[in-house]
């Protein structure tokens, strides 16, 4: 345990100096050794993640952190924690890291789950330091969580969306991730962020756009296991497009 300790201490990055490092340093204080002090700060170029005149590009650690933390909030927002939620978290770190690490995340996410959370300062912390492709897939990952029942919950959606607000992340791109969840007759044009009533010429810019703007790639920095699960967002783009067109007959 004390291994997985110091990895998540590397990768917290600039977590460790704002609200997000005081949440995690409770919860490390009371499992770990060694997590005081600065001795864990993740350094690059010569420069502390988050401080004054630092690089700003999110990495791995930082992004695993702002996950659970963020996850905790949507998993308590109905007043009650599901085995269904905790069994997605579980299976997601499975896998992108393997059995060992899911279940050493799974003991952070119930520490985690003990702690009052500012949900504003944590996501307006991830909001200023954190690149917006990466909000994007942290946005994707708590409405999975969200649904991994299989049913609306509209406590979670909204806590979703305040999280969203506070992270600076649009509306459109908010109903977007969310369409790829709950379904909706307007689900495929809101994938895409158009309407109904755009041309087929928009709704082709509009495809080419949301590619983009989804490409797995955008999150590589993040290390190929966060890439591959950035491949549904994509794939959810792809099967919204190949709707419309079966639909309006385009070819």
């Amino acid at each position: 345990m004390a291994k997985y300790g110091k990895w998540v201490g590397l990768g917290l990055g600039w977590a460790l100096g704002g609200p997000i490092g005081g949440v995690l340093g409770l919860v490390f204080g009371s499992m770990y050794d060694g997590m005081q002090g600065g001795k864990f700060e993740y350094r690059e170029s010569g420069h502390i993640y988050g401080a004054p005149g630092g690089a700003t590009r999110t990495m791995p650690g930082d992004f695993a952190a702002s996950l659970l933390v963020l996850a905790t909030s949507v998993m308590k927002a109905d007043g009650k924690v599901l085995k269904s939620e905790l069994d997605y978290v579980k299976q997601f770190f499975h896998q992108q890291f393997g059995e060992k690490l899911a279940v050493e995340n799974m003991l952070v996410l119930r520490e985690l789950l003990k702690q009052d959370i500012n949900v504003q300062q944590v996501s307006q912390q991830i909001r200023q330091f954190m690149d917006h492709a990466s909000r994007l897939q942290l946005l994707h990952f708590l409405f999975g969580i969200s649904s991994a029942d299989g049913h609306v919950h509209t406590k979670e959606v909204d806590e979703i969306r305040r999280i969203s607000n506070f992270m600076g992340i649009r509306t459109p791109d908010f109903e977007s991730i969310k369409a790829m969840f709950y379904k909706d007759i307007y689900g495929a044009y809101k994938i895409l962020e158009t309407t109904p009533d755009a041309n087929n010429d928009e709704i082709k810019k509009a495809y080419r756009k949301m590619a983009v703007k989804y490409h797995p790639d955008k999150v590589s920095h993040l290390g190929d296991e966060f890439r591959k699960a950035a491949k549904e967002k994509f794939q959810k783009v792809q099967a919204a497009y190949e709707q419309i067109k079966k639909e309006r007959g385009i070819n």
